[in-house]
């Protein structure tokens, strides 16, 4: 199983940039889907998770402009990142839970800068 992310950008403060994450290999059912994110000298966090079922669960500090979704037929995770603000500044990884498993993908890097 791979995770294999896309989106990585520069962007205005203000700007939006969307983030995907497709996963390979033998796969019937993937259960929770996320996105993480580590900024320079800091822990990784989570942004944003999504259940099998379509459930959602946002950082308070994305709530509001980041959506997190997810296509099953695709064994795809999406992020959609509006207003973007210089701390939004990180690797963005995307994880996904799959027969009891966590699986990680390699960073994307999100730069917001003027």
């Amino acid at each position: 199983v791979q995770l294999q992310a896309f989106g990585e950008g520069l962007v205005h403060p203000g700007g939006f940039l969307g983030l995907a994450c497709a996963a390979s290999g033998s796969i019937f059912n993937i259960n929770a889907m996320a996105w993480y994110r580590q900024a320079p000298g800091k822990q990784r966090e989570l942004v944003a998770s999504i259940t099998s079922g379509g459930s959602t669960n946002y950082a308070e500090s994305v709530k509001g402009r980041f959506t997190i979704s997810r296509d099953n037929t695709k064994k795809a995770v999406y992020l959609q990142m509006n207003s973007l603000k210089p701390e939004d500044t990180a690797a963005y990884y995307c994880y996904a839970q799959i027969y009891g498993k966590d699986y990680w993908g390699k960073g994307t890097l999100v730069t917001v800068s003027s």
